[in-house]
């Protein structure tokens, strides 16, 4: 018996997908371009009065007073969208794509991919303190599945399109390419094969050179550190602790203020205005706490901001971020992450040897970034994206790794998880190769099988095999060295359910009354193996040399399906003595 086995599951299906992948990264791109247009339209609509698409930033309104009034608008504005629109708008953006990816199996509406952009814009335009990523990862994601829907492409299919489109927007908002297909990877996709990582790395890398036609091409934060001396490891070591607790402070903040928002005596509708209260009194006391902020995190990354007003401006922005998130509204995480990330940096540093205060604004915005979103390849890659720096690579990389084994060992759950959590859906976020995938049919297969003859008697076949002390549940039938069907226990006991043997007609054969079944082969995998008995609702697949001979080569049951995670259990929970050594 010969088969051949591959590295990868793949078949002419990629191909296609990846076809579809490269014009999901050119429509992404032109998303990213119209929710940045909104954005700048709605903020110079709500803060300056004009119709322009000029970039304006709203520290710089002159309403007094009344820029309280304006982020509680939008908030008004968005929950009326929310509440008759979609629902699917509320929130960050990610969790809603990480819901649809695993429980939706990646359908998204119409509705979302159209009221998701409109409605962040009119949030961040009226002063919201989020950033467009969030937002365009759930319309990149929208826009690819229904492009999937459309084109009748399986669930599997369509949420490697989705997370194309989602990571493509963020591409081309970012500039950051490879730290997207990280993202995927890390948070949206929950595994690593060529049908769904090829897709999302050609998303992005169309959106990466189609993205210098819309924006700028420079990094969107440029930079350039100093090399750290070696005493920088030290300082890693407590800048990475501080960046986990104080990811870890605004995660339970943040859901806190959620908590209280659900215990209003009024609808879900009006918490967004709620939310757009505390935002414009923060807006009145720090402006430039107001809005994206990305002027604001390259002032810091640059040292350009004082420690006390950057003290002042932080708790702000971090005060009106944790309100307006909490109450529901449309927007986005990672750039009230960095600016958070990198102010913590710049606080810490003066007490921070061994690099300048520059490299130290920077690891802590990657390390807050790592430890909130629980993906520290991403932060560590999106870092040197928004930068260019190379330098920093280092200090970043150890920064961050403490970042996130502390928001391991310190909470359950992260900001992406727990709001999926709460509505009862708990996600598992450790990645390995299935054991059933590494192991082939040929690998866990009985060889030695027992069989009846189609000919045979059918009152014999039960007397033999199906009596009190029956080995099998079910057994293959062969007719001429050919697999030809299959005679369960289940079958047996209806014929008998009556009338016993006795009501049998007299010559009934076992190829009367056997099932027609589907049959593996030794090349497939043992995950294979499984989905095809979970479908037929089968405790036993017949196996044959190939599917044009159809002679049987052994026989695949659930017991044998377990050995492939009996034996990676052993791995994990045996401890070893070092081979020669006995105890004392």
């Amino acid at each position: 018996m010969h088969f051949e086995k591959r590295d990868y599951a793949v078949d002419g299906r990629l191909v296609l997908l990846s076809a579809i992948a490269l014009g999901i990264g050119a429509i992404s791109t032109v998303a990213a371009d119209v929710l940045l247009k909104l954005i700048r339209f709605f903020t110079n609509l709500f803060f300056y009065q004009t119709l322009s698409l000029a970039d304006a930033s709203p520290a710089h309104n002159a309403l007094g007073a009344w820029v309280i009034v304006v982020p509680v608008l939008g908030g008004l504005i968005v929950g009326l969208m929310a509440r008759y629109g979609s629902d699917k708008i509320r929130g960050h953006g990610i969790p809603e794509a990480i819901e649809a990816v695993l429980f939706a199996k990646s359908r998204m509406s119409a509705k979302v991919a159209v009221l998701k952009p409109l409605s962040s814009g009119i949030v961040i335009g009226s002063g919201g303190p989020f950033g467009a990523e969030g937002p365009i990862i759930m319309t990149g994601g929208s826009i690819a599945s229904l492009l999937a829907q459309y084109l009748h492409l399986t669930a599997a299919e369509r949420k490697a399109l989705l997370v194309a489109g989602a990571c493509a927007g963020m591409t081309a908002i970012f500039g950051t390419p490879v730290a997207a297909v990280l993202l995927a990877v890390e948070l949206l996709l929950f595994e690593l094969r060529p049908r769904s990582l090829l897709p999302v790395a050609l998303a992005c890398a169309v959106a990466g050179f189609l993205r210098p036609m819309l924006f700028d091409a420079a990094p969107l934060f440029p930079l350039q550190t100093a090399p750290a001396g070696t005493i920088a490891l030290g300082s890693c070591l407590v800048a990475g602790l501080l960046c986990g607790l104080l990811g870890m402070v605004l995660t339970h903040a943040l859901y806190r203020t959620e908590d209280l928002f659900s215990k209003l005596p009024v609808h879900w509708m009006w918490w967004p205005a709620i939310g757009g209260l505390a935002v414009g009194i923060g807006g009145w006391l720090e402006p430039r706490a107001l809005g994206v902020g990305y002027d604001v995190i390259g002032d810091l990354l640059n040292n350009r901001i004082a420690i006390g007003v950057a003290a002042a401006l932080l708790v702000a922005k971090a005060m009106m971020w944790i309100a307006a998130l909490g109450s529901g509204t449309s927007g986005g995480v990672l750039a009230p992450l960095l600016m958070l990330g990198a102010g913590l940096g710049v606080a810490l540093a003066p007490w921070l040897p061994g690099g300048s205060p520059e490299l130290w604004a920077l690891v802590c915005m990657a390390g807050v970034l790592g430890s909130v979103l629980g993906a520290p390849l991403t932060a560590i890659v999106f870092a040197f994206g928004l930068t260019h720096d190379s330098q920093a690579l280092l200090p970043v990389l150890l920064t961050v790794a403490v970042a996130y084994g502390f928001s391991v060992l310190t909470m359950k759950r992260g900001i992406m998880t727990e709001k999926i959590a709460r509505r009862g859906l708990h996600i598992y976020r450790e990645y390995g190769v299935d054991p059933l995938e590494r192991a082939h049919v040929a690998d866990v297969m009985t060889r030695d099988v027992v069989t009846l003859d189609a000919a045979t008697p059918l009152a014999d076949a039960i007397a033999t095999h199906f009596g009190e002390h029956a080995t099998h549940r079910a057994y293959p039938v062969i007719a001429d060295g050919r697999v030809v069907g299959m005679l369960e226990r289940s079958a047996v006991r209806g014929l008998l359910a009556t009338d016993g043997l006795g009501g049998i007609p007299t010559g009934t054969r076992v190829a009367d009354v056997m099932a027609q079944v589907r049959v593996l082969t030794p090349d497939q995998t043992a995950r294979a193996a499984a989905g095809t008995m979970a479908e037929l609702s089968m405790a036993r697949l017949p196996v044959v040399e190939h599917g044009d001979s159809m002679r049987l080569a052994g026989i695949v049951s659930l017991r044998d399906l377990l050995r492939p995670s009996r034996n990676v259990f052993h791995e994990e929970t045996h401890r070893e003595r070092l081979r020669g050594v006995r105890a004392a």
